[in-house]
């Protein structure tokens, strides 16, 4: 079995700043993709920034320039440094990523149980 934990939301002042981690653990051959999105009351999930094995990174154009995702294989972990954050950036934060179990096996998508970041003076 594979787990995605996330820790590091909480409340914050606007302008203030947060970093997110989510640590993967359990049966893991590989990882290939590793994202964060984010879901707000009442609104869709949206991805808000991705990062490939390569360093390959894309961000949702709200987050661009405030945002940086990046990893740390030896401890198959993801993390979303947030910087200059608004109160519209308040949501739940849950990690994806793309993980292959065993050499050979397919690779599957699984799931944090989500962070929630509020952001409010």
């Amino acid at each position: 079995q594979v787990r995605l934990v996330e820790s590091g939301g909480g409340l914050v002042q606007p302008g203030g700043s947060l970093r997110l981690s989510c640590a993967a653990s359990g049966s893991i051959f590989a990882i290939n993709r590793m994202a964060w999105y984010r879901q707000a009351p009442g609104k869709q999930r949206e991805l808000v920034a991705r990062i490939t094995n390569s360093g390959r990174t894309n961000y949702v154009d709200s987050v661009k320039g405030r945002v940086t995702i990046s990893r740390d294989d030896a401890k198959n972990t993801v993390y979303l440094q947030m910087n200059s954050l608004k109160s519209e950036d308040t949501a739940a934060y849950f990690c994806n990523a793309e993980i292959q179990s065993r050499y050979g096996s397919s690779w599957d998508y699984y799931w944090g149980q989500g962070t929630q970041v509020t952001v409010s003076s």
